[in-house]
Parts: structure tokens; sequence; C-alpha cells
């Protein structure tokens, strides 16, 4: 890809500038870190009034994030949002303005910012704490920066969308432990009481031991933004970010990631190997770019305890949103509004209805709460595993091969694109089992840069 950005076309919301190169940008900051954490002036000072923040990605989650972050704690301002494209920043800043209050909602025309450096002006701003809500294919750069300006970050589910992401979510959570910063991600289960108190049983063996496991995430199809006249590959692939692995990291990452979560949270370990199967029945358009319509994964735990995991994205079909775990004495189910562990006679062990808690709040409540009292959260290695293991599913219904967490862990596959720029892009075209392999990087690889 070239490194001078193509023009951009005339009903683009963003405006042609220079590039920046992602090395220089994170020497720079990681110059900048090194200084606050010597002078001990980092982030939010504990017993302020007021915690400032900033939202990167202003689709509908970001939007609903800014909102939380406010009713979750009293003293919170957002102060600064970035979208990539003009007119999306501009439904969430009016949406934000009649849903909070103004002195909540302080958001001015100069620190409202566009394009693929917009996360960097944020991170300028005078803020204690980033929303980060972008595709997730984003997630790895922007959570990086964020760390290194030194803020704390609510990071949206999942982290990455490919094996080098993952590990730089890894390496990036390290530095935010060693600097003292928070990493809440926006796995919601995780803070719903039924699941908590219902995971809290089975470590604890009401089930008895372990020894399966059913994930599902079974529901119909998901918006779809059709290609308009005009339009570069790079914006109609953004505005479509759903449909595009290197943005999403296919559906099995990208939505199903909550119950592979809860999957990992009752595991307490990540599989040893996945044997899946998946493709394109329903959605076979080009206008889905893609991704596939459905997946079907055995994951493979310690002693040959196995987890099926399926999810499918179609209309018309039967839903089931899910989670049951097989004990040696019970078995539980995890829903979204309860959870019922019984014994295999059908003795009640266990029953909570969910008492209706906005998650959704609660994860804001939890990190603010956090930054207050400089005990930080970091969530970061929790989130990067259960993404991971999305992507483990994804590729082994991909390639068609057994993959191995080792194997995964450390493949060199990088989705991301040599450069953020209005144009043309490559097709990466759609995965076939059989001829895909795992270790693949379809952009160049010439080094990562920006278009500021």
């Amino acid at each position: 890809m070239s490194s001078t950005p193509p023009k951009v076309p005339a009903d683009s919301a963003i405006s042609p500038v220079p590039e920046v190169s992602r090395r220089a940008f994170l020497k720079t900051s990681a110059v900048a870190t090194a200084g606050l954490m010597a002078s001990g002036n980092f982030a939010y000072a504990a017993g302020s009034d007021v915690l400032r923040v900033g939202l990167v990605g202003c689709g509908g989650r970001g939007t609903g994030a800014a909102r939380d972050a406010v009713v979750s704690s009293a003293g919170v301002e957002v102060v600064a949002m970035a979208d990539l494209f003009e007119d999306r920043l501009d439904r969430s800043r009016a949406a934000l303005a009649q849903e909070i209050s103004a002195e909540a909602f302080r958001v001015t025309d100069s620190s409202a910012f566009t394009g693929f450096d917009g996360y960097l002006r944020v991170l300028e701003s005078d803020i204690d704490m980033v929303i980060l809500a972008t595709p997730p294919g984003f997630r790895p750069l922007h959570l990086r920066a964020a760390v290194e300006a030194g803020k704390h970050v609510f990071a949206e589910k999942p982290v990455a969308v490919d094996p080098t992401g993952v590990r730089s979510i890894l390496e990036t959570g390290a530095l935010a432990e060693e600097s003292g910063l928070s990493i809440v991600a926006g796995t919601l289960y995780r803070r719903q009481p039924s699941f908590m108190e219902a995971i809290q049983h089975i470590h604890d063996g009401t089930i008895g031991r372990v020894v399966g496991a059913e994930h599902y995430y079974m529901t119909g199809s998901i918006w779809l933004r059709p290609r308009q006249p005009g339009m570069s590959d790079m914006e109609w692939q953004c505005r479509n970010w759903y449909y595009f692995t290197w943005l999403s990291g296919d559906h099995i990452v990208e939505q199903f990631v909550h119950n592979l979560d809860v999957m990992h949270w009752v595991f307490q370990e990540p599989p040893q190997k996945a044997l899946a199967m998946g493709g394109r029945l329903v959605r076979v358009d080009p206008s889905y770019g893609h991704i596939y319509d459905h997946f079907s994964v055995e994951y493979e735990y310690e002693g040959g305890v196995r987890a099926e995991a399926k999810c499918r994205q179609m209309d018309n079909c039967q839903v089931r949103v899910t989670n049951r775990v097989i004990g040696s004495e019970g078995v539980a189910e995890l829903h979204p509004r309860y959870s019922i562990l019984r014994a295999h006679d059908g003795t009640v062990l266990f029953e909570s209805p969910e008492p209706g808690n906005n998650a959704y709040v609660q994860e804001h409540s939890d990190l603010i709460a956090a930054i207050r009292a400089g005990t930080p959260i970091n969530e970061a290695r929790q989130i990067a595993e259960s993404t991971l293991i999305g992507i483990m599913g994804r590729e082994s219904a991909y390639t068609g091969q057994e993959i191995t967490w080792e194997q995964v862990m450390a493949s060199a596959q990088n989705l991301t694109p040599s450069s953020y720029a209005f144009g043309e892009v490559p097709s990466f075209g759609v995965a076939q089992p059989g001829k895909t392999v795992l270790d693949r990087t379809p952009w160049s690889t010439s080094p990562f840069s920006v278009s500021r």
C-alpha cells in the first residue's frame, strides 16, 4: 500500500492529511509515559472530585458506554470524542447532549475529532479515562497508545482479531500493571450477579468435577450497510466493519466472545486445542464481506474434557443464547436471564433469576471506583485469552485443521493493514478450509502507519 494517502472521495467526511509512523508515535509516547511515571503525575489523582472521560468510537456501543459511564458514578464528565466519520460523531454528540446533563457532557467543537488519528487527539486531551469502542481491529493500537499516554481504559470486547494483536494486548496489559493503570473489558456476564454466583458454586464443587460444557450464541442476522456510490474500499469496509475479519474478527470473535469468556471463566485455563467447521450458507453475496455465518467448535481441555461451542447468524432459525456446564454430580444452566444448578436427579442445588442490575453500567462503576481508590483493575489478560479462544476456533474452521493453543498463541498471523488511509485495499477473499493457512499476513508487511 502506498505511503501517500490516496485522494479521498468528495463525499467523504475525512480530509486527506499526512501519515505518521506507528513506530515513531509509540517511541514518542513511550518517552512521554516514562516522564510521567518518573514525576509521579500520572493519570487520575485519587480524591479529585471530577473524572474526565474521552470516547474513541462513536457508534451505538461507544455512545452507550459514554452514557453508562456518566450514569454509573457521580462527578463524571465526557470531555472529548473521536470517530473515523464526521456524521457518526455528530449523531453521537447529539444523542449524548440529549441523554446526559450539560454539566456532564462538555464536548465542544474543539474537543471533537475525526479521522484515523482522532484517537491521538483524544489522548492528548485533559482526560483521566478513555473508552475504546471502535471496531476491534483497531483495539491493540489504541490500547497501547492509551496506556502509554497514562490513561485508564474501558476497552469494549473483543480486543483483537489475530494472534499478533492478542500478544500486543498482553504486552500492553503488563505495561498498565507496571504503571498502576486500570483496564476493564466489556464482558458483561462477569458483572451479572446470577453468573457470578453460579460460577462460584461451580468452582466450589456444587456440581462436582466439570466434565463438559456447551455454549451457544445462535441468533438472527445483524445490520448491513450497503456500499454507496463514491465510497472507497477502505471507507466501505470501515462503515460495514462487521463483515470483514480484519476489523471484526468474524462473529465467532466479535459476538460469541461473551460465551467463550464464560467458558474461560468456568475452566480457569485456555483449551489445549480446537477442531471446528463453519462456512457461508446464507450470507453469500459479496456485500457481506468475507466472514462466515456459522461455526461449530469442539474445544478440548486437559484430561480430554470437551466444550462444544456453536454460533450462527441466520434469520428464521431457532434462537439459543445460553451456556451449559456438565459436572460429575449435576448440571449448571447459565442463561442471560437466570442461572440454575441441578443434581443429575433433578434436585435444584442453586437458582438465581438475574436481578436486573445493568451490567453495562456496573462495569463503569467498578472501573471508576478503582481509579478513585487507587486500586487498579486489570482485565487485559482475561479478555485477551478469551479473544484468542475465539480466534483459535475461527482459524480451525477457516483452515480445516486442528489448532492447538500453542500454535495460535505463537502464530505470525497479522490481519492489520500496513497503513490506514482512504483508497483501494486488497481483497482477502472468503477463507477456504483445506487451502487457507493459519500464518497469513494478507496485507503489505511494510511499517505500520496511520493517516493523519
